[in-house]
């Protein structure tokens, strides 16, 4: 009778250590799994798309500031007779008139790319919108830049001139309209150096991927 119950204690502790080993071992593989799906650098990514983010809305405010300036770039002499009148516009100048078109442009484009940044906020590992974002924002910058070039050609001649073929310096009369042209390139300037700078940090970001 005791050797029974002593074989019977046996078994029911071997029973429950089966019991107990085979519900730790779901436990262990869970775990395992876990470490497995988790991605390493989602942290990463997202710091990247949420600097991309502020980055975008910093070229868009400066894109849309030099259009502004450049389109309201007015200005009428004090001398300006009934038969003559002395007036200098944005639209005088073909280079300036590309200009106004291209940073409107870009500054539609900017706004309009803001739903794509804050998607590659929300899912950072997804790589299409990003990859759409890469390819527009590198045209787009080229676009700026060329636009700022241009302009700043005219505006380095209206307040330098050129004696070589006799043309005077235009911004000692016109000294408010050169002021507002000159302000509108640097803004251009300004947003195409960043959109630059958005599509290194995007590219870094595919990279990573």
């Amino acid at each position: 009778m005791a050797t029974a119950e002593k074989s019977g204690e046996i078994a029911i502790n071997m029973s429950e250590t089966k019991a107990s080993t085979k519900g730790k071992a779901p436990l262990l593989n869970s775990s395992k799994a876990f470490a497995v799906v988790e991605p390493p650098n989602r942290g990463a990514k997202r710091g990247i798309a949420i600097a991309d983010f502020f980055l975008r809305l910093c070229a868009l405010g400066a894109a849309l500031g030099a259009a502004i300036s450049m389109g309201t770039a007015d200005q009428l002499l004090p001398f300006t007779t009934q038969f003559l009148q002395f007036e200098a516009q944005y639209d005088d100048f073909d280079a300036f008139r590309y200009f106004v078109i291209s940073l409107a442009m870009v500054t539609g484009y900017l706004l309009l790319s803001l739903p794509f940044s804050i998607v590659c906020i929300m899912r950072p590992l997804a790589t299409a919108p990003r990859l759409f974002l890469v390819i527009f924002d590198s045209i787009m910058g080229g676009v700026t830049i060329a636009a700022g070039s241009a302009a700043a050609a005219i505006v380095y001649v209206a307040h330098t001139g050129n004696p070589n073929t006799n043309w005077l310096p235009i911004c000692q009369q016109y000294g408010d309209y050169c002021q507002s042209a000159s302000g509108a390139v640097i803004g251009s300037l300004i947003a195409g150096a960043v959109l630059f700078f958005i599509v290194i940090l995007s590219a870094f970001a595919l990279k990573r991927s």
